[in-house]
């Protein structure tokens, strides 16, 4: 069986929906298992309840909290964050800060990596998220799956959508009030399938 981790954080709920749809992805492939949990949270409840994030995330509590060894045990990692400022989110960059033991017995090398994102608005920084994450997977050594153009709805004119080649994407609004669409949400199928099964041919 080939295990593919979905490793994320989400503070609204956006990436939570994007990362069942990845795994919904991965479970389409034969062979092949989805296993789904976010990185430790670094903000008080006190400081979430301020921010209107609370409710969110009590309501993902029952996902399990990711170790960085859990990164070993998976053939493929398929994380989601959302932007800060066109990069990845505080809480996901001090998770893979903490991987330098990894880096350092190579541990990482050689699986497959991937990534998907949300932002506030189109072009509030989801590809620069997405690209600037790939930066600490080359350094893992590890295999980097984007989002290829057979998945044709990233092509899409006729609404306001995320996905591009990096990776699925989806666009939360500036109040947080839109998540991801249909669209949005097969790109994030297709992703998980396309990393699943890339997974699975190096696996065997």
């Amino acid at each position: 069986m080939c295990k593919v981790l979905v490793v994320y954080y989400s503070m609204y709920g956006h990436i939570y929906r994007m990362a069942e749809a990845v795994a919904e992805g991965v479970r389409e492939v034969e062979g092949c298992e989805a296993v789904i949990k976010r990185v430790p949270e670094t903000l008080s409840n006190e400081v979430l309840g301020k921010m209107g994030a609370l409710e969110a995330q009590q309501g993902m509590a029952h996902i399990p909290i990711a170790a960085v060894e859990d990164l070993v045990d998976a053939d493929a990692v398929i994380f989601g964050t959302p932007t800060r400022f066109g990069n990845m989110c505080g809480q996901m960059r001090q998770y893979l800060d903490a991987t330098g033991q990894l880096w350092a017995k190579g541990s990482l090398v050689g699986k497959v990596g991937s990534v998907f994102a949300c932002s506030a608005t189109q072009h509030g920084g989801q590809e620069s998220t997405i690209l600037s994450f790939h930066i600490t997977l080359l350094h893992q050594g590890m295999v980097v799956v984007g989002l290829p153009y057979s998945f044709a709805g990233q092509m899409s004119i006729t609404e306001i959508t995320g996905c591009s080649p990096y990776g699925a994407s989806t666009i939360a609004g500036g109040q947080g009030e839109r998540m991801p669409s249909e669209n949005e949400l097969a790109g994030a199928r297709y992703q998980g399938a396309h990393a699943a099964r890339i997974a699975l041919k190096l696996k065997s």
